[in-house]
């Protein structure tokens, strides 16, 4: 039994290399020629691995860029919601702001990778609820930590509260990354994002002081349901069903 538990680790090991080469590889193409002239094939020349490898580790070139996604989008919220929780229970807006824009991510690749696939995802029903549900994970990670300090620190009214004030959040990283594909200057999307947050969520000056007695906000249930981690395309169209699996 040790032995075939020893063997069962070395596979799960050697899987997970090939799985993270093929990420790796496929990042680099899809940044280099965009995602929708990109086949299973050069990705699989990319990462020096057979087709029958890449069949071993995702469906489809979808399932691939869905677990890219995931991982940057996973990031993206970690640093956003460790920004936001510095400051303890309350939070000191201006403060907050400034960490999440000198952590946050704004690489180049990815934004031209993922604005290849949001036309992609626009264009198919199935893909793009998945894509909904992935930014989604965003979302509720920046709105749980700004219902926690509600009430310490009180958000312009017009967001309508903490599930606003993310959405708010998010488009502002949204408009800001735009102009950064088309001007390609880091530190003026990093300048620009400072002043739209902290205009966003101080009504453009100080917040007013909080009322102490004012019953603390809960955090928002997202409307949309959490992505399936196993299986990021389920119920995807007829048009990308899955090619058969083969093992590593």
């Amino acid at each position: 039994m040790a032995g075939e538990d020893g063997t069962r680790g070395r596979v799960t090991k050697r899987r997970e290399r090939t799985r993270a080469r093929l990420l790796a590889a496929a990042f680099g193409v899809f940044a280099a020629k965009g995602f929708g002239r990109v086949s299973i094939e050069e990705v699989c020349e990319a990462a020096g691995y057979s087709r029958g490898a890449f069949y071993s580790n995702f469906a489809t070139l979808d399932e691939l860029f869905f677990a890219l996604y995931r991982d940057r989008a996973d990031l993206i919220a970690e640093q956003v919601a460790g920004a936001l929780a510095a400051d303890g229970p309350g939070l000191d807006v201006p403060a907050a702001v400034d960490r999440v824009t000198e952590v946050l991510l704004l690489d180049l690749d990815w934004l031209l990778v993922k604005t290849d696939f949001l036309v992609h995802a626009a264009r198919d029903p199935a893909v793009a609820a998945t894509l909904l549900e992935h930014r989604a994970r965003l979302r509720r990670a920046i709105a749980g930590r700004l219902a926690r300090a509600h009430r310490h620190t009180p958000l312009p009214a017009v967001l309508g509260g903490a599930d606003g004030a993310a959405h708010a959040v998010v488009a502002a990283y949204d408009g800001v990354t735009t102009q950064l594909l088309l001007d390609k200057d880091v530190d003026a999307a990093r300048a620009w994002l400072r002043q739209l947050l902290t205009a966003l969520l101080t009504d453009g000056g100080t917040p007013a002081a909080a009322d102490p007695t004012a019953p603390v906000e809960p955090a928002p249930q997202d409307r949309i349901a959490p992505a399936e981690e196993d299986s990021p395309l389920q119920g995807a169209s007829p048009l990308q069903e899955a090619s058969p699996v083969q093992e590593d």
